[in-house]
C-alpha cells in the first residue's frame, strides 16, 4: 500500500470546489437512460455519449474525476485516443466501478441485497490501475422500510463487504469510494433517515478499522440525510442541511478527506440547491462536502445531446458542473444555471 500516493490522489479528487462524475452505469442501466431519447443501446451509441462528456473542454475545472464502467476504461474514442486519456487531458481523474451487482440477501428482508465482486479484487484492481484508473467505487444499498429493514444481517454484511473492498483497492493503489447509500424509497421522516444513516456509517467505520482501511486515502460517498419520498411532509433545504452536516460530524472520522454526497434521485436543482445549503451550515470537522453526481449531472445533457447535437450535451453538462462546483463552496445561486425539472427518483433503484 502506497499511503503517500493514496492520500494525493484523495485530496486531489476532494479539491475545493470540484467533484466527481458518476458515469458509470451498468450496460442495462446506460441502456434505460439512452431509450428515453430513442438512441438504441449498442456500444458504439455509449462510446459516443460519454466520449462527448469526456471532452468537453474546461470540465476539469469543476470536476475532479470521473467514475468509468469497465467498458468505458478500456474503449477508444473515434479518434483513436483512449478515452482515459481524453480525461486526462482535462485534467479529470480516471476512476472505475469494481463492484458486481447487487444479489439477494440470503436470510434476510427480502428488499435487502448485498453487492458482489470481491473474489479477484486486488488481481482485477491492479489491472485497473495500470490502465489508468486512480480511484474506485462499491455501491452497498441499504433501504427503510415499516417492517424493520435495515437488518442487523443487513447492515454487518454491506458494511464488511465495503470495508474489504476498501482495504483491496488500496492493496492495488486506487482510492476507495465507501458508498453505503440509503434509498429515498418510504415514507420515513427525516429523523428516521439519520437515526439509521448513524448506524450505518458507524459500523462501515468500526470495520473500516478492523480491516486497516487507510483513511487519508479513502473517500465517502453517502447519501444526503432525507426524509423518504412517499414522506407527506414537507422539508426545507435548511434542515436537510442542518441534520445531514449533524449526522456527518456524529460518523465520519476526521481523516477522510472528502464526503462526496450521491443526488438519489434528487432533481438537478435540488442538488444543488441541498449542497449549497450544506456548505452553508458551520462545521468543526475538515472534510470537504461536494458531490459524486450521476443523474444530476448528466440528466439536462443526455436531453440536450440526444445522439447527435455534442456541443448542446457538452454546453448542458458544463451548466451543472459549473452549479454543482459552486455549491461546493456554497456559493451557487438558486435558478442561475439550466437545469432539467423533472424529477430523477426512480423507486428501488438497486440494479
Amino acid at each position: 500500500m502506497n499511503q503517500d500516493e493514496l492520500r494525493e490522489n484523495a485530496n486531489r479528487l476532494a479539491a475545493r470546489g470540484k467533484g466527481l462524475l458518476a458515469a458509470d452505469e451498468s450496460t442495462g442501466t446506460i441502456g434505460k437512460r439512452l431509450a428515453t431519447i430513442g438512441v438504441e443501446n449498442t456500444e458504439d451509441n455509449r462510446q459516443a455519449y460519454r466520449g462527448m462528456m469526456f471532452t468537453a473542454e474546461g470540465l476539469g475545472d469543476f470536476i475532479s474525476g470521473a467514475i468509468l464502467f469497465e467498458e468505458t476504461l478500456y474503449q477508444d474514442h473515434p479518434d483513436g485516443e483512449s478515452l482515459v486519456s481524453k480525461l486526462g487531458k482535462l485534467g479529470v481523474i480516471p476512476g472505475i466501478k469494481v463492484d458486481k451487482g447487487l444479489r439477494p440477501l440470503p436470510g434476510a428482508n427480502p428488499v435487502e441485497t448485498w453487492c458482489t465482486g470481491l473474489e479477484g479484487l486486488v488481481e482485477r484492481a491492479a489491472k485497473y490501475y495500470e490502465r489508468g484508473a486512480r480511484f474506485a467505487k462499491w455501491r452497498a444499498v441499504l433501504q427503510i422500510t415499516d417492517d424493520g429493514c435495515p437488518t442487523a444481517l443487513a447492515v454487518t454484511e454491506n458494511a464488511w463487504g465495503l470495508a474489504r473492498y476498501a482495504r483491496a483497492c488500496q492493496e492495488s493503489g486506487l482510492v476507495p469510494i465507501v458508498e453505503p447509500e440509503i434509498l429515498m424509497d418510504g415514507a420515513h421522516g427525516i429523523d428516521k433517515t439519520a437515526e439509521v444513516q448513524e448506524h450505518v456509517l458507524t459500523e462501515v467505520y468500526k470495520a473500516c478499522a478492523e480491516n486497516g482501511v487507510f483513511l487519508e486515502g479513502s473517500l465517502l460517498k453517502p447519501s444526503m440525510t432525507v426524509a423518504g419520498a412517499d414522506n407527506p411532509d414537507e422539508t426545507s433545504a435548511d434542515e436537510v442541511a442542518k441534520i445531514t452536516v449533524r449526522t456527518m460530524e456524529r460518523c465520519v472520522p476526521a481523516a477522510v478527506p472528502g464526503i462526496m454526497f450521491l443526488s438519489g434521485g434528487l432533481t438537478e436543482e435540488d442538488a444543488s440547491v441541498y449542497l449549497n445549503t450544506i456548505n452553508s451550515v458551520p462545521r468543526k470537522a475538515p472534510w470537504s462536502l461536494t458531490f459524486s453526481y450521476g443523474r444530476a449531472l448528466q440528466q439536462s445533457c443526455l436531453q440536450a445531446w440526444r445522439g447527435k447535437d455534442i456541443e448542446g450535451g457538452q454546453k448542458a453538462l458544463l451548466a451543472r458542473a459549473r452549479a454543482n462546483s459552486e455549491a461546493a463552496m456554497g456559493e451557487y445561486v438558486a435558478g442561475s444555471q439550466p437545469s432539467a425539472q423533472e424529477s430523477l427518483f426512480e423507486a428501488g433503484y438497486k440494479y
